[in-house]
């Protein structure tokens, strides 16, 4: 069994008298993808959030290579290896697909040039193109603006963005979510090479199909507490409706 890189155990989160967690836990392991799914109001969202320090769990420890961590930012998540791609496509359209890649972590040229806040484009362009082809990640050109690319080829730019720079973790939030089919197995195929590279992948997915095809464990998350496990090459889809729905739990409340 592969090893587990992040460790949630026993999470709250509280938001007044609102509970969105109520000691949910969560295991990403490396070279795995996990699929972390629930109904509406299950609790994904606030422990994604908490796991890539978007959020601050009330209570509960969150471990990272066994070790006790605290994520104050995303920053602090980002800086220990993890990484997180959201729904909403956060790539900045009017910039080409190696200035996304690089966005916030720009190359300077060197000497007086670089300290003066001059980029280095070509090497941009030319480490950005060298990852593409790693991912397999086919893009129509490296040299428009993002914005003109197809969604599919843009939510490959941005879970590249992500996997290049996690060591560790990447939470990918609905990444096919306004994808067309052939858009979708392409992002898919991005998702399993990164695996393969032993990344820890968690998926958020409401698309059951798509978690069974692709994820080696799911994590199933009802009211704010994890209530089943399964091994995802011998789950069925009634199984995974079953948990969330209540009419299967595996774990027993606190």
């Amino acid at each position: 069994m592969s090893e587990i890189l992040l460790d949630a155990v026993d999470l709250t989160k509280r938001y007044g008298s609102v509970e969105a967690l109520r000691g949910a836990s969560f295991q990403a392991r490396a070279g795995e993808v996990t699929a972390l799914i629930g109904d509406n109001g299950a609790g994904k969202s606030t422990l994604v959030k908490c796991l890539s320090g978007a959020e601050q769990p009330t209570s509960g420890q969150i471990l990272l290579d066994g070790a006790p961590v605290h994520f104050d930012s995303p920053t602090t998540a980002r800086r220990l290896g993890i990484e997180t791609v959201y729904q909403d496509l956060a790539v900045a359209p009017e910039l080409d697909p190696a200035a996304n890649l690089f966005l916030g972590r720009e190359i300077h040229r060197k000497g007086i040039l670089g300290k003066l806040g001059m980029l280095d484009k070509n090497e941009m362009r030319r480490r950005a193109i060298e990852e593409f082809q790693r991912l397999g990640v086919t893009l129509q050109s490296t040299d428009v603006p993002i914005g003109s690319l197809s969604g599919g080829q843009r939510q490959s730019v941005a879970v590249a963005r992500s996997v290049v720079w996690a060591s560790k973790v990447v939470f990918m939030d609905e990444p096919t979510a306004a994808l067309g089919v052939v858009q979708r197995e392409r992002v898919l195929d991005v998702i399993k090479k990164v695996r393969d590279k032993g990344i820890a992948v968690v998926l958020i997915s409401h698309n059951m199909p798509e978690v069974l095809s692709v994820a080696d464990r799911v994590e199933v998350l009802r009211l704010g507490k994890r209530v089943a496990r399964f091994a995802g090459s011998d789950t069925k889809l009634e199984d995974l409706v079953a948990a969330m729905t209540g009419a299967l739990v595996q774990e027993e409340a606190a």
